[in-house]
Order: C-alpha cells, then sequence, then structure tokens
C-alpha cells in the first residue's frame, strides 16, 4: 500500500497527520491544535470562534462544554478543530441552536441534500452527558433528503454522552469520501478509516466490526445502515442498534458521503466541566429518586410507550387503516399485557437515565439484538397497516433497524401503498405479484426489505409517500398522510388539536415532538397541569379546541420542547410532559455553566433555535402554504369514540395566523419581522431570507 503523506501547516502546531488519500486511513494526533483557515462567516456582530492555540486540546475554556467543533471534509480528507467562545455559546448552547447557526452560514441555499455540498452536524446538547437522568440527547441536522428544508432528528442512548467524553461538543461534516469510510475519535485522535469491508452490511454486523477492529467492545457505534448506502428518502441512524435519529431520511445523507459509521471512546466525565459540580450531582440523586414518584415516568418505567396503545385506542386516537379510523377492533392482541407476555425480556435504558424507557425483546425464542418495537412502530406496522400480529410488528421493527430506516415513515408509506392498492391505484403487475392490502402481514414485511434495497415496487416506495404519490398518480395524493414530504406520527390531531398545529407548523415537517400533547394539560388538578404553571400556562383547555388561548399554550410550550433540544434533555424528563420540575432545569443548567439564566431566558433560546430552522426553510422556498395538513385530517373518523370528528378547517386556519402572531411573524407567508429576529439576536439572518417587514 502506498502512503501519501500530507504536511498541514495550517492545520497543526504540534502533530502528525497522515492521509492514506484514496479511501484509506487518515489519521490526526491532536496534541495541541490551531485553527487557522477560513473561519465560520460572522455576520454583524454576531460573535463566532476562537483562533486561540490550545496548549491542552482538553482545556476548558467555559463551564459545562468542552467548547470544541471537530471539522471533517471526507473530499480532501481535512480534519480540524474549532473553539466556541462563550458569547457565542450562550446564543447557541448546542444541540438544534448550534447545528441551526452552523447551516444557515455554511450550506449554500438549495443545495441538493443527496449532493457532497450538503452539510451535516452532529450536536450534542448543552446538557448531554450530566449526571441528571435523560440529559442524554445530540441533535442530528442536514438539508433533508425528504423534504428538501430544514432537516433535524434527536436522539439518546450513549454515542451523545461519549462523544463528550471525548473532548467535542459537535461534529460538522463536509464532502463525499471516494470510498466507504468511518470516523474512529478516541480522546485525543481522530481517524477517518476505510469502511469497504463494511458496506452492505446489517447493522449489528457493522457494529461488532468495528468494535473488533478496534479492540474495545465499550465503543460507541453510531451509523446508517444498508438503506443509508442506497439512499432510501427516510433512511435513519441509530447508536449502539437501540437508539435512533430515525427521521427526517438523514441516514442518506450520511450513505450519500459515503461515511458509513462514527465510532466514539472517550475517558472525561461531565462533572469535570461544570462549574457547581457538587450541586449538578445532588440533583441527579434527587431526580432519580423521584421517577417513581411521578406518574408518567413511572409509568414509562414499567410499560414504556407501548403502554400507549390500550388507552389511545380506547379514547379513539389510535391511527388505523392509514388513519382513516381512529380505533383499532384487534387492539388487545397488540396492547401491554400482551407485548409483556410474549415478547417483553428486559427493561434498558440511556446514559445515566433512571426512567429506563426501553424494552427489549424476544422473537421464536432469541432475544433481539435491535431492542423492541416502541409505540410508534407497534402504531404503524400494526392498526394503521390493520395488523394485529405483535410476533409480525417485532419482526417488522427488527428489519428496519437493522436496515436502518425510519419506522414511522416506512409503516405510514407501506399503509399508503395499500390504500392505494385498494384503491385500484396500483395493482399486482405494480408490486411484482404482492397482494398489497391492509392486513397482509406478510406483504407488509416483504415490501421493508424491498424498500431498504431499492428492488422493485420498494424503489417508488424508498422516494416517501409524497414522491411515490406523484408517481403513482391520479387520487393517491389523498392517501399520502403528509407534511412537507415527512409521514405523520401515530397520533390523532382529530383528537388533539394542538399535535395538528404541531405536524403542520414544525420545520422539519409532520413532527410530534413539538408541543406536550393537549391532554397533558386539559385537567388543572393533574401533576402535569400544575408543573406547567411556572412557564405562564395558566388555564386548563379542552384537548380537542383551537383559538386564542390554545395558540398562547403553543408559543410558550414550543419553545420550551424547543429548548430540550437545544441543551439535550429528553422529552421523556421535564415538565409539563413529565417529571422534572421547570426549576430543576434551569439548576440543571446554571449549575454547569454559571450562567443564571431565567426561565424567560432560557426559552429565548428554544425560541432563537426554533427561528433558524424557519428561516432556513424560508430561504429554500417554504411559506405558510406548506404549513398545512393532509385533507384527510379535515374530513371525520370513520370510527371509534370520535367517529366523524374532524379538524375544523376554518378554526385552524385562524388560528394558524393567531400563532404566527404571537411568534413575531407577518402571517401572509409566516416571515419573521425585523423586530423579532432583532430581539432574538438574528438581524444578521435578514438577509438571507425575503423582505422582512
Amino acid at each position: 500500500m502506498k502512503i501519501h503523506f500530507l504536511v498541514e501547516s495550517l492545520l497543526i502546531t504540534h502533530g502528525i497527520y497522515a492521509c492514506y488519500r484514496w479511501g484509506q486511513v487518515v489519521f490526526l494526533m491532536l496534541i495541541g491544535v490551531k485553527y487557522l483557515g477560513d473561519s465560520m462567516p460572522e455576520p454583524g456582530n454576531t460573535p463566532g470562534f476562537s483562533d486561540d492555540v490550545l496548549d491542552n486540546p482538553m482545556e476548558i475554556i467555559m463551564y459545562g462544554t468542552t467548547a470544541k467543533v471537530l471539522r471533517v471534509d471526507l473530499s480532501t480528507c481535512s480534519i480540524e478543530i474549532e473553539t466556541l467562545e462563550e458569547d457565542f455559546y450562550r446564543l447557541y448552547p448546542g444541540g438544534k441552536a448550534l447545528a441551526g447557526y452552523i447551516l444557515l452560514n455554511e450550506l449554500p441555499a438549495h443545495t441538493d441534500a443527496l449532493s457532497p455540498q450538503n452539510v451535516m452536524v452532529f450536536a450534542n446538547g448543552l446538557l448531554t452527558g450530566a449526571p441528571v437522568s435523560t440529559a442524554t440527547r445530540y441533535v442530528v441536522s442536514a438539508r433533508s433528503p425528504l423534504t428538501s428544508g430544514y432537516g433535524e432528528s434527536e436522539a439518546g442512548g450513549f454515542w451523545g454522552p461519549e462523544l463528550k467524553m471525548a473532548g467535542f461538543e459537535a461534529i460538522v461534516v463536509k464532502g463525499r469520501a471516494v470510498e466507504p469510510v468511518y470516523l474512529w475519535i478516541h480522546d485525543n485522535q481522530v481517524e477517518i478509516r476505510p469502511a469497504e469491508h463494511l458496506w452492505g452490511r446489517m447493522t449489528a454486523e457493522v457494529q461488532e466490526t468495528i468494535r473488533t477492529e478496534l479492540g474495545d467492545d465499550k465503543i460507541r457505534v453510531l451509523q446508517c445502515g444498508i438503506a443509508g448506502e442506497n439512499l432510501v428518502r427516510f433512511a435513519g441512524i441509530t447508536n449502539d442498534l437501540r437508539h435512533f435519529n430515525g427521521r427526517n431520511g438523514l441516514g442518506a445523507v450520511m450513505g450519500s458521503k459515503n461515511l458509513r459509521a462514527i465510532a466514539v471512546r472517550g475517558e472525561k466525565r461531565y462533572q469535570t466541566l461544570a462549574k457547581d459540580p457538587d450541586t449538578l450531582m445532588a440533583l441527579g440523586r434527587k431526580l432519580a429518586k423521584a421517577v417513581r414518584d411521578h406518574p408518567q415516568s413511572w409509568d414509562l418505567q414499567l410499560r414504556g410507550t407501548p403502554g400507549l396503545v390500550e388507552p389511545l385506542n380506547a379514547a379513539g386516537i389510535l391511527p388505523t387503516r392509514n388513519f382513516r379510523q381512529g380505533s383499532f377492533e384487534f387492539a388487545d392482541n397488540i396492547k401491554w399485557e400482551m407485548y409483556e407476555k410474549t415478547l417483553l425480556t428486559a427493561r434498558r435504558s440511556c446514559y445515566a437515565c433512571a426512567v429506563r424507557c426501553k424494552r427489549e425483546v424476544a422473537l421464536d425464542g432469541q432475544v433481539s439484538q435491535y431492542g423492541g418495537p416502541e409505540y410508534e412502530t407497534l402504531g404503524s406496522f400494526g392498526p394503521n397497516c390493520g395488523i394485529s400480529d405483535l410476533q409480525a410488528i417485532a419482526r417488522a421493527n427488527e428489519l428496519c433497524n437493522a436496515y436502518m430506516l425510519d419506522t414511522i415513515s416506512m409503516g405510514v408509506t407501506i399503509s399508503f401503498a395499500m390504500e392505494c392498492f385498494e384503491h385500484g391505484l396500483i395493482g399486482l403487475e405494480d408490486t411484482g405479484g404482492i397482494d398489497l392490502r391492509f392486513g397482509n402481514t406478510k406483504a407488509m414485511l416483504q415490501m421493508i426489505e424491498l424498500t431498504a434495497n431499492r428492488k422493485g415496487f420498494g424503489n417508488i416506495l424508498a422516494e416517501g409517500s409524497r414522491r411515490a404519490a406523484e408517481k403513482i398518480g391520479g387520487d393517491a395524493h389523498f392517501f399520502a398522510m403528509q407534511v412537507k414530504g415527512q409521514e405523520l406520527a401515530m397520533h390523532e390531531p382529530r383528537g388533539k388539536y394542538n399535535v395538528g398545529m404541531g405536524y403542520a407548523i414544525s420545520e422539519i415537517g409532520a413532527d410530534h415532538l413539538v408541543v406536550p400533547h393537549d391532554p397533558t394539560l386539559s385537567n388543572p388538578e393533574s401533576i402535569q397541569f400544575k408543573s406547567a404553571l411556572p412557564l405562564g400556562i395558566e388555564k386548563a383547555l379542552p384537548p380537542r379546541s383551537l383559538g386564542e388561548e390554545k395558540m398562547q399554550h403553543f408559543y410558550v410550550l414550543e419553545k420550551w420542547v424547543s429548548l430540550e433540544k437545544v441543551i439535550g434533555y429528553c422529552f421523556f424528563g421535564p415538565a409539563p410532559r413529565s417529571y422534572i420540575p421547570v426549576e430543576d432545569v434551569l439548576t440543571s443548567i446554571n449549575a454547569a455553566t454559571g450562567w443564571n439564566l431565567t426561565i424567560d431566558e432560557a426559552l429565548m433560546i428554544g425560541e432563537r433555535a426554533t427561528n433558524m430552522a424557519r428561516i432556513f426553510n424560508l430561504r429554500e422556498g417554504f411559506s405558510r402554504k406548506d404549513d398545512t395538513l393532509p385533507e384527510r385530517l379535515f374530513q371525520g373518523l370513520e370510527n371509534g369514540p370520535l367517529k366523524g370528528n374532524a379538524l375544523p378547517r376554518d378554526e385552524f386556519e385562524t388560528s394558524l395566523s393567531i400563532l404566527y402572531g404571537k411568534k413575531g411573524w407577518q402571517t401572509e407567508k409566516g416571515i419573521p419581522t425585523m423586530d423579532k429576529l432583532n430581539s432574538l439576536s438574528l438581524g444578521w439572518t435578514a438577509g438571507l431570507i425575503p423582505l422582512v417587514p
């Protein structure tokens, strides 16, 4: 093997950098790195990155963060380190905010999502890795190949905390490797290693191979799968085979870059970064004990998300047969008691989390390497496809995780195809002889494999339901249950109106984690409602309501949930959804950083992140017309306790205008006003979008 050594004087001050240029090993020993290349654009007075030379690359220049961003250009085999400044980090403290800032500044408008020019950001939250339950999340962002807009997906597990332990807050990946590669990050060492031997292999094989060749079974492996390699537009990303950045097709972006995996191992602990580690540790111990005192967190520990099937079915809001119906006549076959009896083997957790909502299952007597199906998977492959075979649903989950497909988009796209088949828009000649009707378990499993491999009719489904409908033609678009190109999650908006508003306005397309769901704040005597009082939520409102007061709820809660995506908390941690009081969320931030944030300041961080994502989409040509819902949701449910109930179209549109006003957006196109941008320190973005009133 011929070795090409490169001297990178702009990058290395005290290290060694070697590049086996065409798909071989790239190795960087970080013994002190100075970034002297072109810095990130700094419009106006927006603070950016420091170019100070570090005597010690693990040196702390501020509290609560390693302050390091790792940059990798796969086209040129270059590796760089940037150091965050504190003024910058207070505006964009990780996660959704940091990713949004980088994409707006570095990704040219209208870049093809699957081209080498797309920019991919893996960003930890401010608290990711802190010794506090549910502080485990990181964000992956890029332009989405599914929606062609702002792409984002969060995941928990162990990979994000491990990245912080290895010394980095974020990784920015550009370009495309000539041949398949993976990244290996171990404390102060970064390598780009060949991955031809990993290409075309299932995710479990890839993880085992990487750990074996690097000689450490505790390495955390994040990866796209075969679906990502094949550029399936809803391919996801997994870490440790059980934690998923499922939405928006970001696995396809990894695949388009010939980047199969990012393996990480670190020795540092978050406590060494914190301003007040004693307070942080004490808070963690207190909250770990509090899990069983709160009905929501205790239920998540006991049953996990699969426990949602029965109550949602009873309420008439369990999506069934492509969202035509709200109740499934065979729901008893897939409810929690059956799951526990026939599948469950153990309960597992994410890093340092006491909730332990993950389920381990056995199929045909053998424990699955890929974990058990969550509620979203049970719903999308179960009732929404008219299927009641719990073993088959679990097998569908395993197949998706082995190939790395988003189980929501895959299930909903199959149910879309089933309805097209039953209406005669496609036939056996299109499906390769597969009888693609609701309830056909074998057909459902076949379509997963065909889609992951882009074979036969699966090549059409691999485009997602919106593009598939365009190819099929006729009335197929009516059966595509999607917003901005992304398929709906398993939550019925005709019973939870703010969920529908979240689907419509979300910058990433239909997303069920925009605000806490309506029933959370419908009972003034509930723990959840009382826990929201510090946020300014003062009145309980019915789930099936819209209007001024409901939009005020939405406006406040969207900022709060966005903050969670910035600082790295899971949706199953903070109030009002779960057991961590608002005051303790602030305590954790301030103990880590020493910033002494108020609630209003914290909410502004979340709002800033949401507005950057909105600006990204406006720059790409999105407008109010894209903040809409499938026509079916404005028609009545066919069965169940809410039979005949529909979202009121006129009231929905009026409420959308009210919400725009509360957000400081002009109502015709949903463009933030200049006053709003300035109030969020985002005046520098005005030139990126159409003229702002």
